[in-house]
């Protein structure tokens, strides 16, 4: 089956936490990154995030509105499914993922688990560049190797 590297960017670690981008980068090769422009405001934001996160987005690019993003993240997952989806951070990713996928959920052949912590370089992966698409890459290649050990 697919494997496919979820990492999300989010406004804040609390409860209210609104998703800002999103990335999934399958072990085949094919990516799919959405940054969102109408789900979130700066002053949302922790400061960590308003420090680290907000400065790599590029919206003139990628910036999406809900509903577009929401519509390319179904189109993808049909091109690649079925397809297992794994997170290094399920407590934070599976929620805003599911958020996004809509009130349809998520297709029958398209499972999420987590990522064992004890992959090689772990602490490489959660300390990422906290960019969606270049820590979900790190993620796929890190796991990956892991598979081919």
């Amino acid at each position: 089956m697919l494997r496919a590297y979820l990492d999300t960017e989010f406004t804040n670690l609390g409860s209210n936490a609104r998703l800002i981008s999103l990335a999934l980068v399958a072990n085949d090769g094919r990516e799919l990154y959405l940054e969102l422009i109408d789900n979130w405001k700066v002053d949302d934001c922790s400061g960590f995030v308003q420090d680290t996160v907000l400065p790599k987005l590029n919206l003139q690019s990628h910036g999406l509105t809900t509903a577009q993003a929401r519509q390319r993240l179904q189109a993808f997952l049909s091109e690649i499914s079925p397809v297992e989806i794994l997170t290094a951070s399920p407590h934070w990713d599976k929620p805003l993922l599911n958020w996004l996928i809509g009130p349809d959920g998520l297709p029958l052949d398209v499972c999420i688990r987590a990522i064992p912590n004890n992959t090689p370089n772990w602490e490489e992966i959660m300390e990422g560049p906290h960019h969606a698409l270049a820590d979900a890459r790190l993620l796929a290649g890190q796991a990956e190797r892991a598979c081919m050990a």
